[in-house]
C-alpha cells in the first residue's frame, strides 16, 4: 500500500473542501512529497485548460506518482452529474469524463474516481437509474478502452441515494458487468453506513481499486473514532496493495491537514500493515 494525497490541478480557481495543500501547483507537490506522500490524486475541473506535459513534469519533479483522477470537482464547482433530469447536463457530464479519462492517460494516472458526480436518482426524473447503469457501463467502456479503471464510491445516505454500502457497490458491479467497472472506499462514508468494517472490504475486495481516508469527523486519521487499525488489517488481510489517499476536510487549513494525515497514516500503516 501506498500514500496519496488529494489536490486540484491549476486550473481549479474555486476552493474545494477536501483538497490539501496551499499555494502555487509545483509547490503543492513539493510539499506532499516533503510528508512522505508517494502519489497525488488530481481533482481536474477542465482538462482542455491544462497542459499535460507540464502536470506529468512537476508530479515527476516532486518525485509523486498520479495515483488517480477524481471528478469531485465537475460536481463540487460545475454541477455536472452524470445522471440528471436535463438531459444536456447528462451528455456535458459524459463528455467532460471522457476528456478526464484523456488526461488519465496522458499523465500516467491508472484510474478515475466517481462520487457525487454520479448524481441523484430522486432528482433525475423517471428512468434514472436504467440511465445511469448505461452511462457508468459507457464510462468503464471508454476508460477500459485506454487501459484505465473507473472507481465508484458508495457514498453515505446524506450524500448519495444510490450505492451506499459496499454491498451495493459489489451488486452494481455486477450489473455494470465491465471489467474496467469497479469501487473505492471512503472510511468516513464506510463510519456511517458499514456494520462490519471487515465484511466490506472482504466484500469488495475483488474490484477494490483505490481508498479514501477520514477520520468519523472527516479531520485527519485520529482527529475522531474510526478504528483505522482494524481497517488496514483487514484491507492487508484481503491482499489490498493499491492507494491510500488523504482526502478529507483542509482543517484548520490545507497545509495543517495535509501533514497531520500524512503523520497519521504513516504510522498506522507501521504498526498494522507489511507495507509501512
Amino acid at each position: 500500500m501506498k500514500l496519496a494525497v488529494t489536490m486540484t490541478t491549476p486550473e481549479v480557481a474555486q476552493p474545494v473542501p477536501v483538497a490539501l495543500f496551499a499555494g502555487p501547483f509545483a509547490e503543492r507537490l513539493q510539499k506532499a512529497a516533503a510528508c512522505g506522500y508517494h502519489g497525488v490524486e488530481l481533482m481536474v475541473r477542465e482538462p482542455a485548460e491544462l497542459d499535460a506535459s507540464a502536470i506529468v513534469g512537476a508530479i515527476r519533479d516532486a518525485g509523486l506518482e498520479a495515483a488517480a483522477i477524481g471528478t469531485g470537482a465537475q460536481f463540487l464547482v460545475d454541477r455536472l452529474t452524470l445522471v440528471s433530469a436535463d438531459a444536456a447536463v447528462e451528455q456535458r457530464a459524459f463528455a467532460r469524463f471522457c476528456a478526464l479519462a484523456d488526461f488519465a492517460s496522458a499523465v500516467g494516472a491508472p484510474l478515475v474516481t466517481i462520487g457525487s458526480f454520479r448524481g441523484r436518482l430522486k432528482e433525475a426524473g423517471e428512468g434514472a437509474r436504467e440511465r445511469l447503469v448505461e452511462r457508468l457501463r459507457a464510462c468503464a467502456e471508454y476508460a477500459g478502452g485506454k487501459g484505465l479503471r473507473v472507481a465508484l464510491e458508495p457514498l453515505n445516505r446524506y450524500e448519495a441515494d444510490f450505492v451506499n454500502t459496499a454491498a451495493q457497490g459489489m451488486a452494481l458491479v455486477r450489473e455494470v458487468e465491465h471489467p474496467a467497472f469497479g469501487l473505492l472506499l471512503d472510511t468516513f462514508h464506510m463510519n456511517i453506513e458499514e456494520a462490519s468494517l471487515r465484511r466490506a472490504v472482504y466484500t469488495v475486495a475483488p474490484r477494490l481499486w483505490h481508498i479514501h481516508l477520514g477520520d468519523s469527523n472527516r479531520r485527519p486519521p485520529g482527529k475522531g473514532h474510526f478504528p483505522f487499525g482494524r481497517f488496514l488489517r483487514a484491507l492487508s488481510e484481503a491482499g489490498y496493495q493499491g492507494y491510500l489517499s488523504a482526502e478529507l476536510l483542509a482543517l484548520p487549513d490545507p497545509d495543517t491537514a495535509g501533514v497531520q494525515a500524512a503523520r497519521a497514516v504513516r504510522r498506522l500503516m507501521r504498526r498494522y500493515t507489511d507495507t509501512g
